[in-house]
């Protein structure tokens, strides 16, 4: 099969190029922003490190979500009303 039978809900060549310059984009923007990371005196493995502890909060967070969710399914109420009930605030 031909490449552009492979080019989703048929994608014209112009998408593909203006989605192509827009990740080429981001890519410089995060470049950059690590640039200026390591300026300000992080280091590489710094910035690793607090990457996969942000992504290990996350899990817990998504975790914490969905226990509360099935709580709040079997208690019967809205999962915001469960929140006094363990001290969280709407923002947790």
């Amino acid at each position: 099969p031909s490449p552009r039978s492979f080019q989703p809900n048929g994608a014209s060549e112009a998408a593909l190029q203006c989605e192509i310059k827009e990740l080429k984009r981001k890519d410089l923007a995060l470049d950059q922003e690590i640039a200026q990371l390591l300026s300000e005196g992080y280091s590489l493995e710094e910035l690793d490190k607090h990457i996969s502890l942000l992504h290990e909060y996350n899990e817990i967070k998504d975790a914490g979500q969905m226990l509360l969710g099935k709580l709040a399914v079997i208690r019967g109420v809205t999962t915001k009303q469960l929140y006094p009930e363990y001290d969280l605030e709407l923002s947790d």
